[in-house]
């Protein structure tokens, strides 16, 4: 059943918006995250599926507290509580651990550009080229680690690539940073992530990764 479940949620998953396809070292710390989860998850839910059907199938004789036997007591206290919690506590201190590595620190090769959510449109801004700004496309040098300031200029919206990192809030009057990076030259799929009116199902924008002569070329001001 949990494998069944498994390859239908994964049907859905293909695609450019598709987290399980990362193209960067962040969305591939994601994914992983996400399968361990999973799989942790399954277990705890085999587990307590087991216990139920060793539970119904008890007999009547056995069925009281004073007729437990220690070998029951193992399975419901020892699997049942121990087990599962055992396994919950490992994989909370697990995502926290992932969490701390996603956040943005200081490195020299790190590029800096700005993300602004409007309805219903994404603009951007680029720290080596002040005052060049694009409208819908978000360029970025392949390669290297690229921290976006995230704001907004009226409501809250949330700026997600998903092939390359997760998704932050554009908060009004606040700037969220989140690193992305793209391991190779190309066009990766974005997306307003928060409902927030009557266009959001439209508010995307693209993230266009070049390699190192297309994104001199672009700071130059000759590449669209």
């Amino acid at each position: 059943m949990v494998g069944l479940l498994t390859l239908v949620m994964l049907a859905g998953c293909d695609g450019a918006l598709s987290t399980m396809h990362p193209a960067g070292p962040a969305a591939a710390t994601i994914a992983t995250m996400w399968w361990t989860l999973l799989f942790g998850a399954a277990v705890i839910f085999l587990l307590v599926v087991a216990l139920l059907i060793l539970a119904f199938r008890r007999r009547p004789e056995l069925a009281t507290p004073e007729a437990e036997t220690g070998h029951e007591r193992i399975w419901i206290w020892g699997l049942g509580l121990g087990f599962s919690m055992t396994v919950l506590a490992a994989l909370t201190v697990y995502g926290l651990l992932i969490g701390e590595r996603l956040l943005p620190r200081p490195r020299p090769e790190v590029v800096t550009v700005g993300a602004e959510g409007a309805q219903w449109v994404w603009r951007f801004s680029y720290d080596d080229t002040p005052g060049h700004m694009t409208e819908g496309v978000l360029h970025i040098p392949a390669g290297r680690p690229v921290d976006v300031k995230i704001t907004s200029a009226d409501v809250i919206h949330s700026f997600w690539v998903p092939r390359l990192a997760g998704k932050l809030d554009a908060i009004p009057g606040h700037v969220n940073v989140l690193r992305i990076e793209a391991d190779m030259p190309g066009d990766y799929a974005g997306l307003g992530a928060e409902f927030n009116g009557g266009g959001y199902t439209g508010h995307g924008f693209t993230v266009r990764a070049h390699d190192e002569a297309g994104w001199d070329a672009f700071l130059r001001g000759e590449s669209p």
